[in-house]
């Protein structure tokens, strides 16, 4: 692996094509500058100044594709609320959203920080809200959107699975598709990736997954902390467990591991400082640039180096945010 294949990788990106199934989230930012204390109970009041809505959970995902300079097809549901309306607009040209299902009555996950800071500080993060769906998905509209993106598979690069918990994406919806695909390319069978926020264990025989730390001591009922010897074991655990080629664990400023089968673990250091001053969304853009360059043709390695290099961008920007083909050929510059 070298520098310029890392590269010449980035440079395929555009004639690449990336299915992206999952959860979508609106990512609500609500920013003000604190005035004073109330005298009505011990909190800020603050003065307000912004509100921006950004595409979360697996619609972050596919943003993070497109801003690589790749074509995404998006499968999720939104509602007809200011949410829902809000994070369409956010996308791209790169980004086909008619892949997107707005059942009447249903509500757009949303997830509103609200930043404090004044004119010489940067604005913090003081609370989140999240407001839910409420009710399931209709067990009819996930079963129209699910045989749609079956239908949709035909040239796509690399299927990228996001599963915030909210019913779209299921074990047996993955399972499906890797079979299709499986069955479609029987000499090069096209990626399937997951990023299962609570339900990783129930997911089996799919291409590789990326959990961060927390999620696999949370899954398997360890402690990990700085202990190789029991990150070495909890991703030979999950490796025989999940039956995947890989499994890329995120150890935030401790870097990343990458497991597979026969091979020696991989760990591979964070690019850039680890001073972070937002990991808002980091988790999306690491699988979005993991499938993206399997789709390009990346080793698994390859792909965890342009991964972990495209995380150190993006935890240094503040909210849900993408990395463009320039940072990420800098940073792989300057990791050489």
């Amino acid at each position: 692996m070298t520098t310029d294949r890392l590269l010449s990788l980035v440079d395929r990106f555009p004639s690449c094509r990336v299915l992206v199934v999952g959860d979508l989230v609106a990512d609500e930012f609500l920013s003000g500058q604190p005035a004073r204390v109330s005298r009505e109970a011990p909190v800020l009041i603050l003065r307000y100044e912004t509100t921006a809505v950004l595409p979360g959970g697996g619609a972050n995902a596919a943003n993070n594709v497109a801003a690589l300079g790749a074509s995404v097809r998006l499968f999720g549901f939104a509602g007809r609320d200011e949410a829902g309306r809000g994070l369409l607009k956010c996308f791209p040209r790169k980004v086909d959203t008619m892949g997107v299902v707005r059942p009447v009555g249903y509500r757009t996950p949303t997830k509103t920080r609200v930043l404090a800071g004044g004119i010489h500080s940067a604005k913090q993060q003081i609370v989140r809200i999240d407001r839910e769906p409420g009710a399931p998905l209709a067990e009819d509209a996930v079963r129209r959107l699910s045989d749609a993106v079956v239908r949709a598979l035909d040239g796509a690069g690399a299927v990228l699975l996001s599963d915030y918990g909210y019913g779209l994406v299921t074990p047996a919806l993955a399972e499906t598709l890797a079979a299709r695909l499986a069955k479609a390319r029987r000499g090069s069978p096209v990626p399937v990736l997951i990023d299962s926020r609570y339900d990783l264990g129930a997911y089996r025989g799919l291409t590789a997954c990326t959990p961060n730390q927390p999620e696999v001591e949370a899954l398997l009922g360890v402690t990990i902390g700085d202990d190789l010897d029991a990150l070495e074991t909890a991703g030979r655990t999950l490796l025989r467990r999940l039956r995947m080629q890989a499994v890329l664990v995120t150890r935030g400023s401790r870097g990343m591991a990458l497991f597979q089968p026969s091979t020696p673990t991989v760990h591979i250091p964070i690019v850039g400082t680890d001073q972070v001053a937002d990991v808002t969304g980091a988790g999306d853009t690491v699988m979005a640039v993991m499938s993206l360059a399997l789709a390009a043709g990346a080793s698994f390695l390859e792909a965890a180096h342009l991964a972990n290099s495209a995380g150190g961008i993006v935890v240094m920007k503040r909210g849900t945010a993408t990395v463009s083909p320039d940072e990420l050929r800098a940073a792989i510059c300057s990791a050489a």
